[in-house]
């Protein structure tokens, strides 16, 4: 027998393992409230008339990560 067989553990041994909870922190994502506030500001800025919240939002969010747009998933 080979020393890597040797080593194997029995198919019925019960093996116990710690589970914990992470926080998945991501860098450069901006709150749903940063960037609400930010595209409004925008709003505000233009006298509260004209311009399109689509693309205020889209400014918004790409200001606040940093001016690199999101990575495609």
């Amino acid at each position: 027998m080979s020393p890597k067989t040797e080593a194997l553990t029995p198919e019925n041994e019960t093996v116990s393992v710690d589970i914990t909870e992470t926080e998945v922190v991501f860098d450069n994502c901006p709150s749903h409230e940063d960037i609400a506030a930010l595209a409004y500001s925008y709003w505000q800025a233009r006298g509260c008339q004209g311009g399109s919240p689509e693309e205020d939002w889209l400014r918004a969010d790409q200001e606040l990560r940093g001016g690199r747009p999101e990575p495609e998933v």
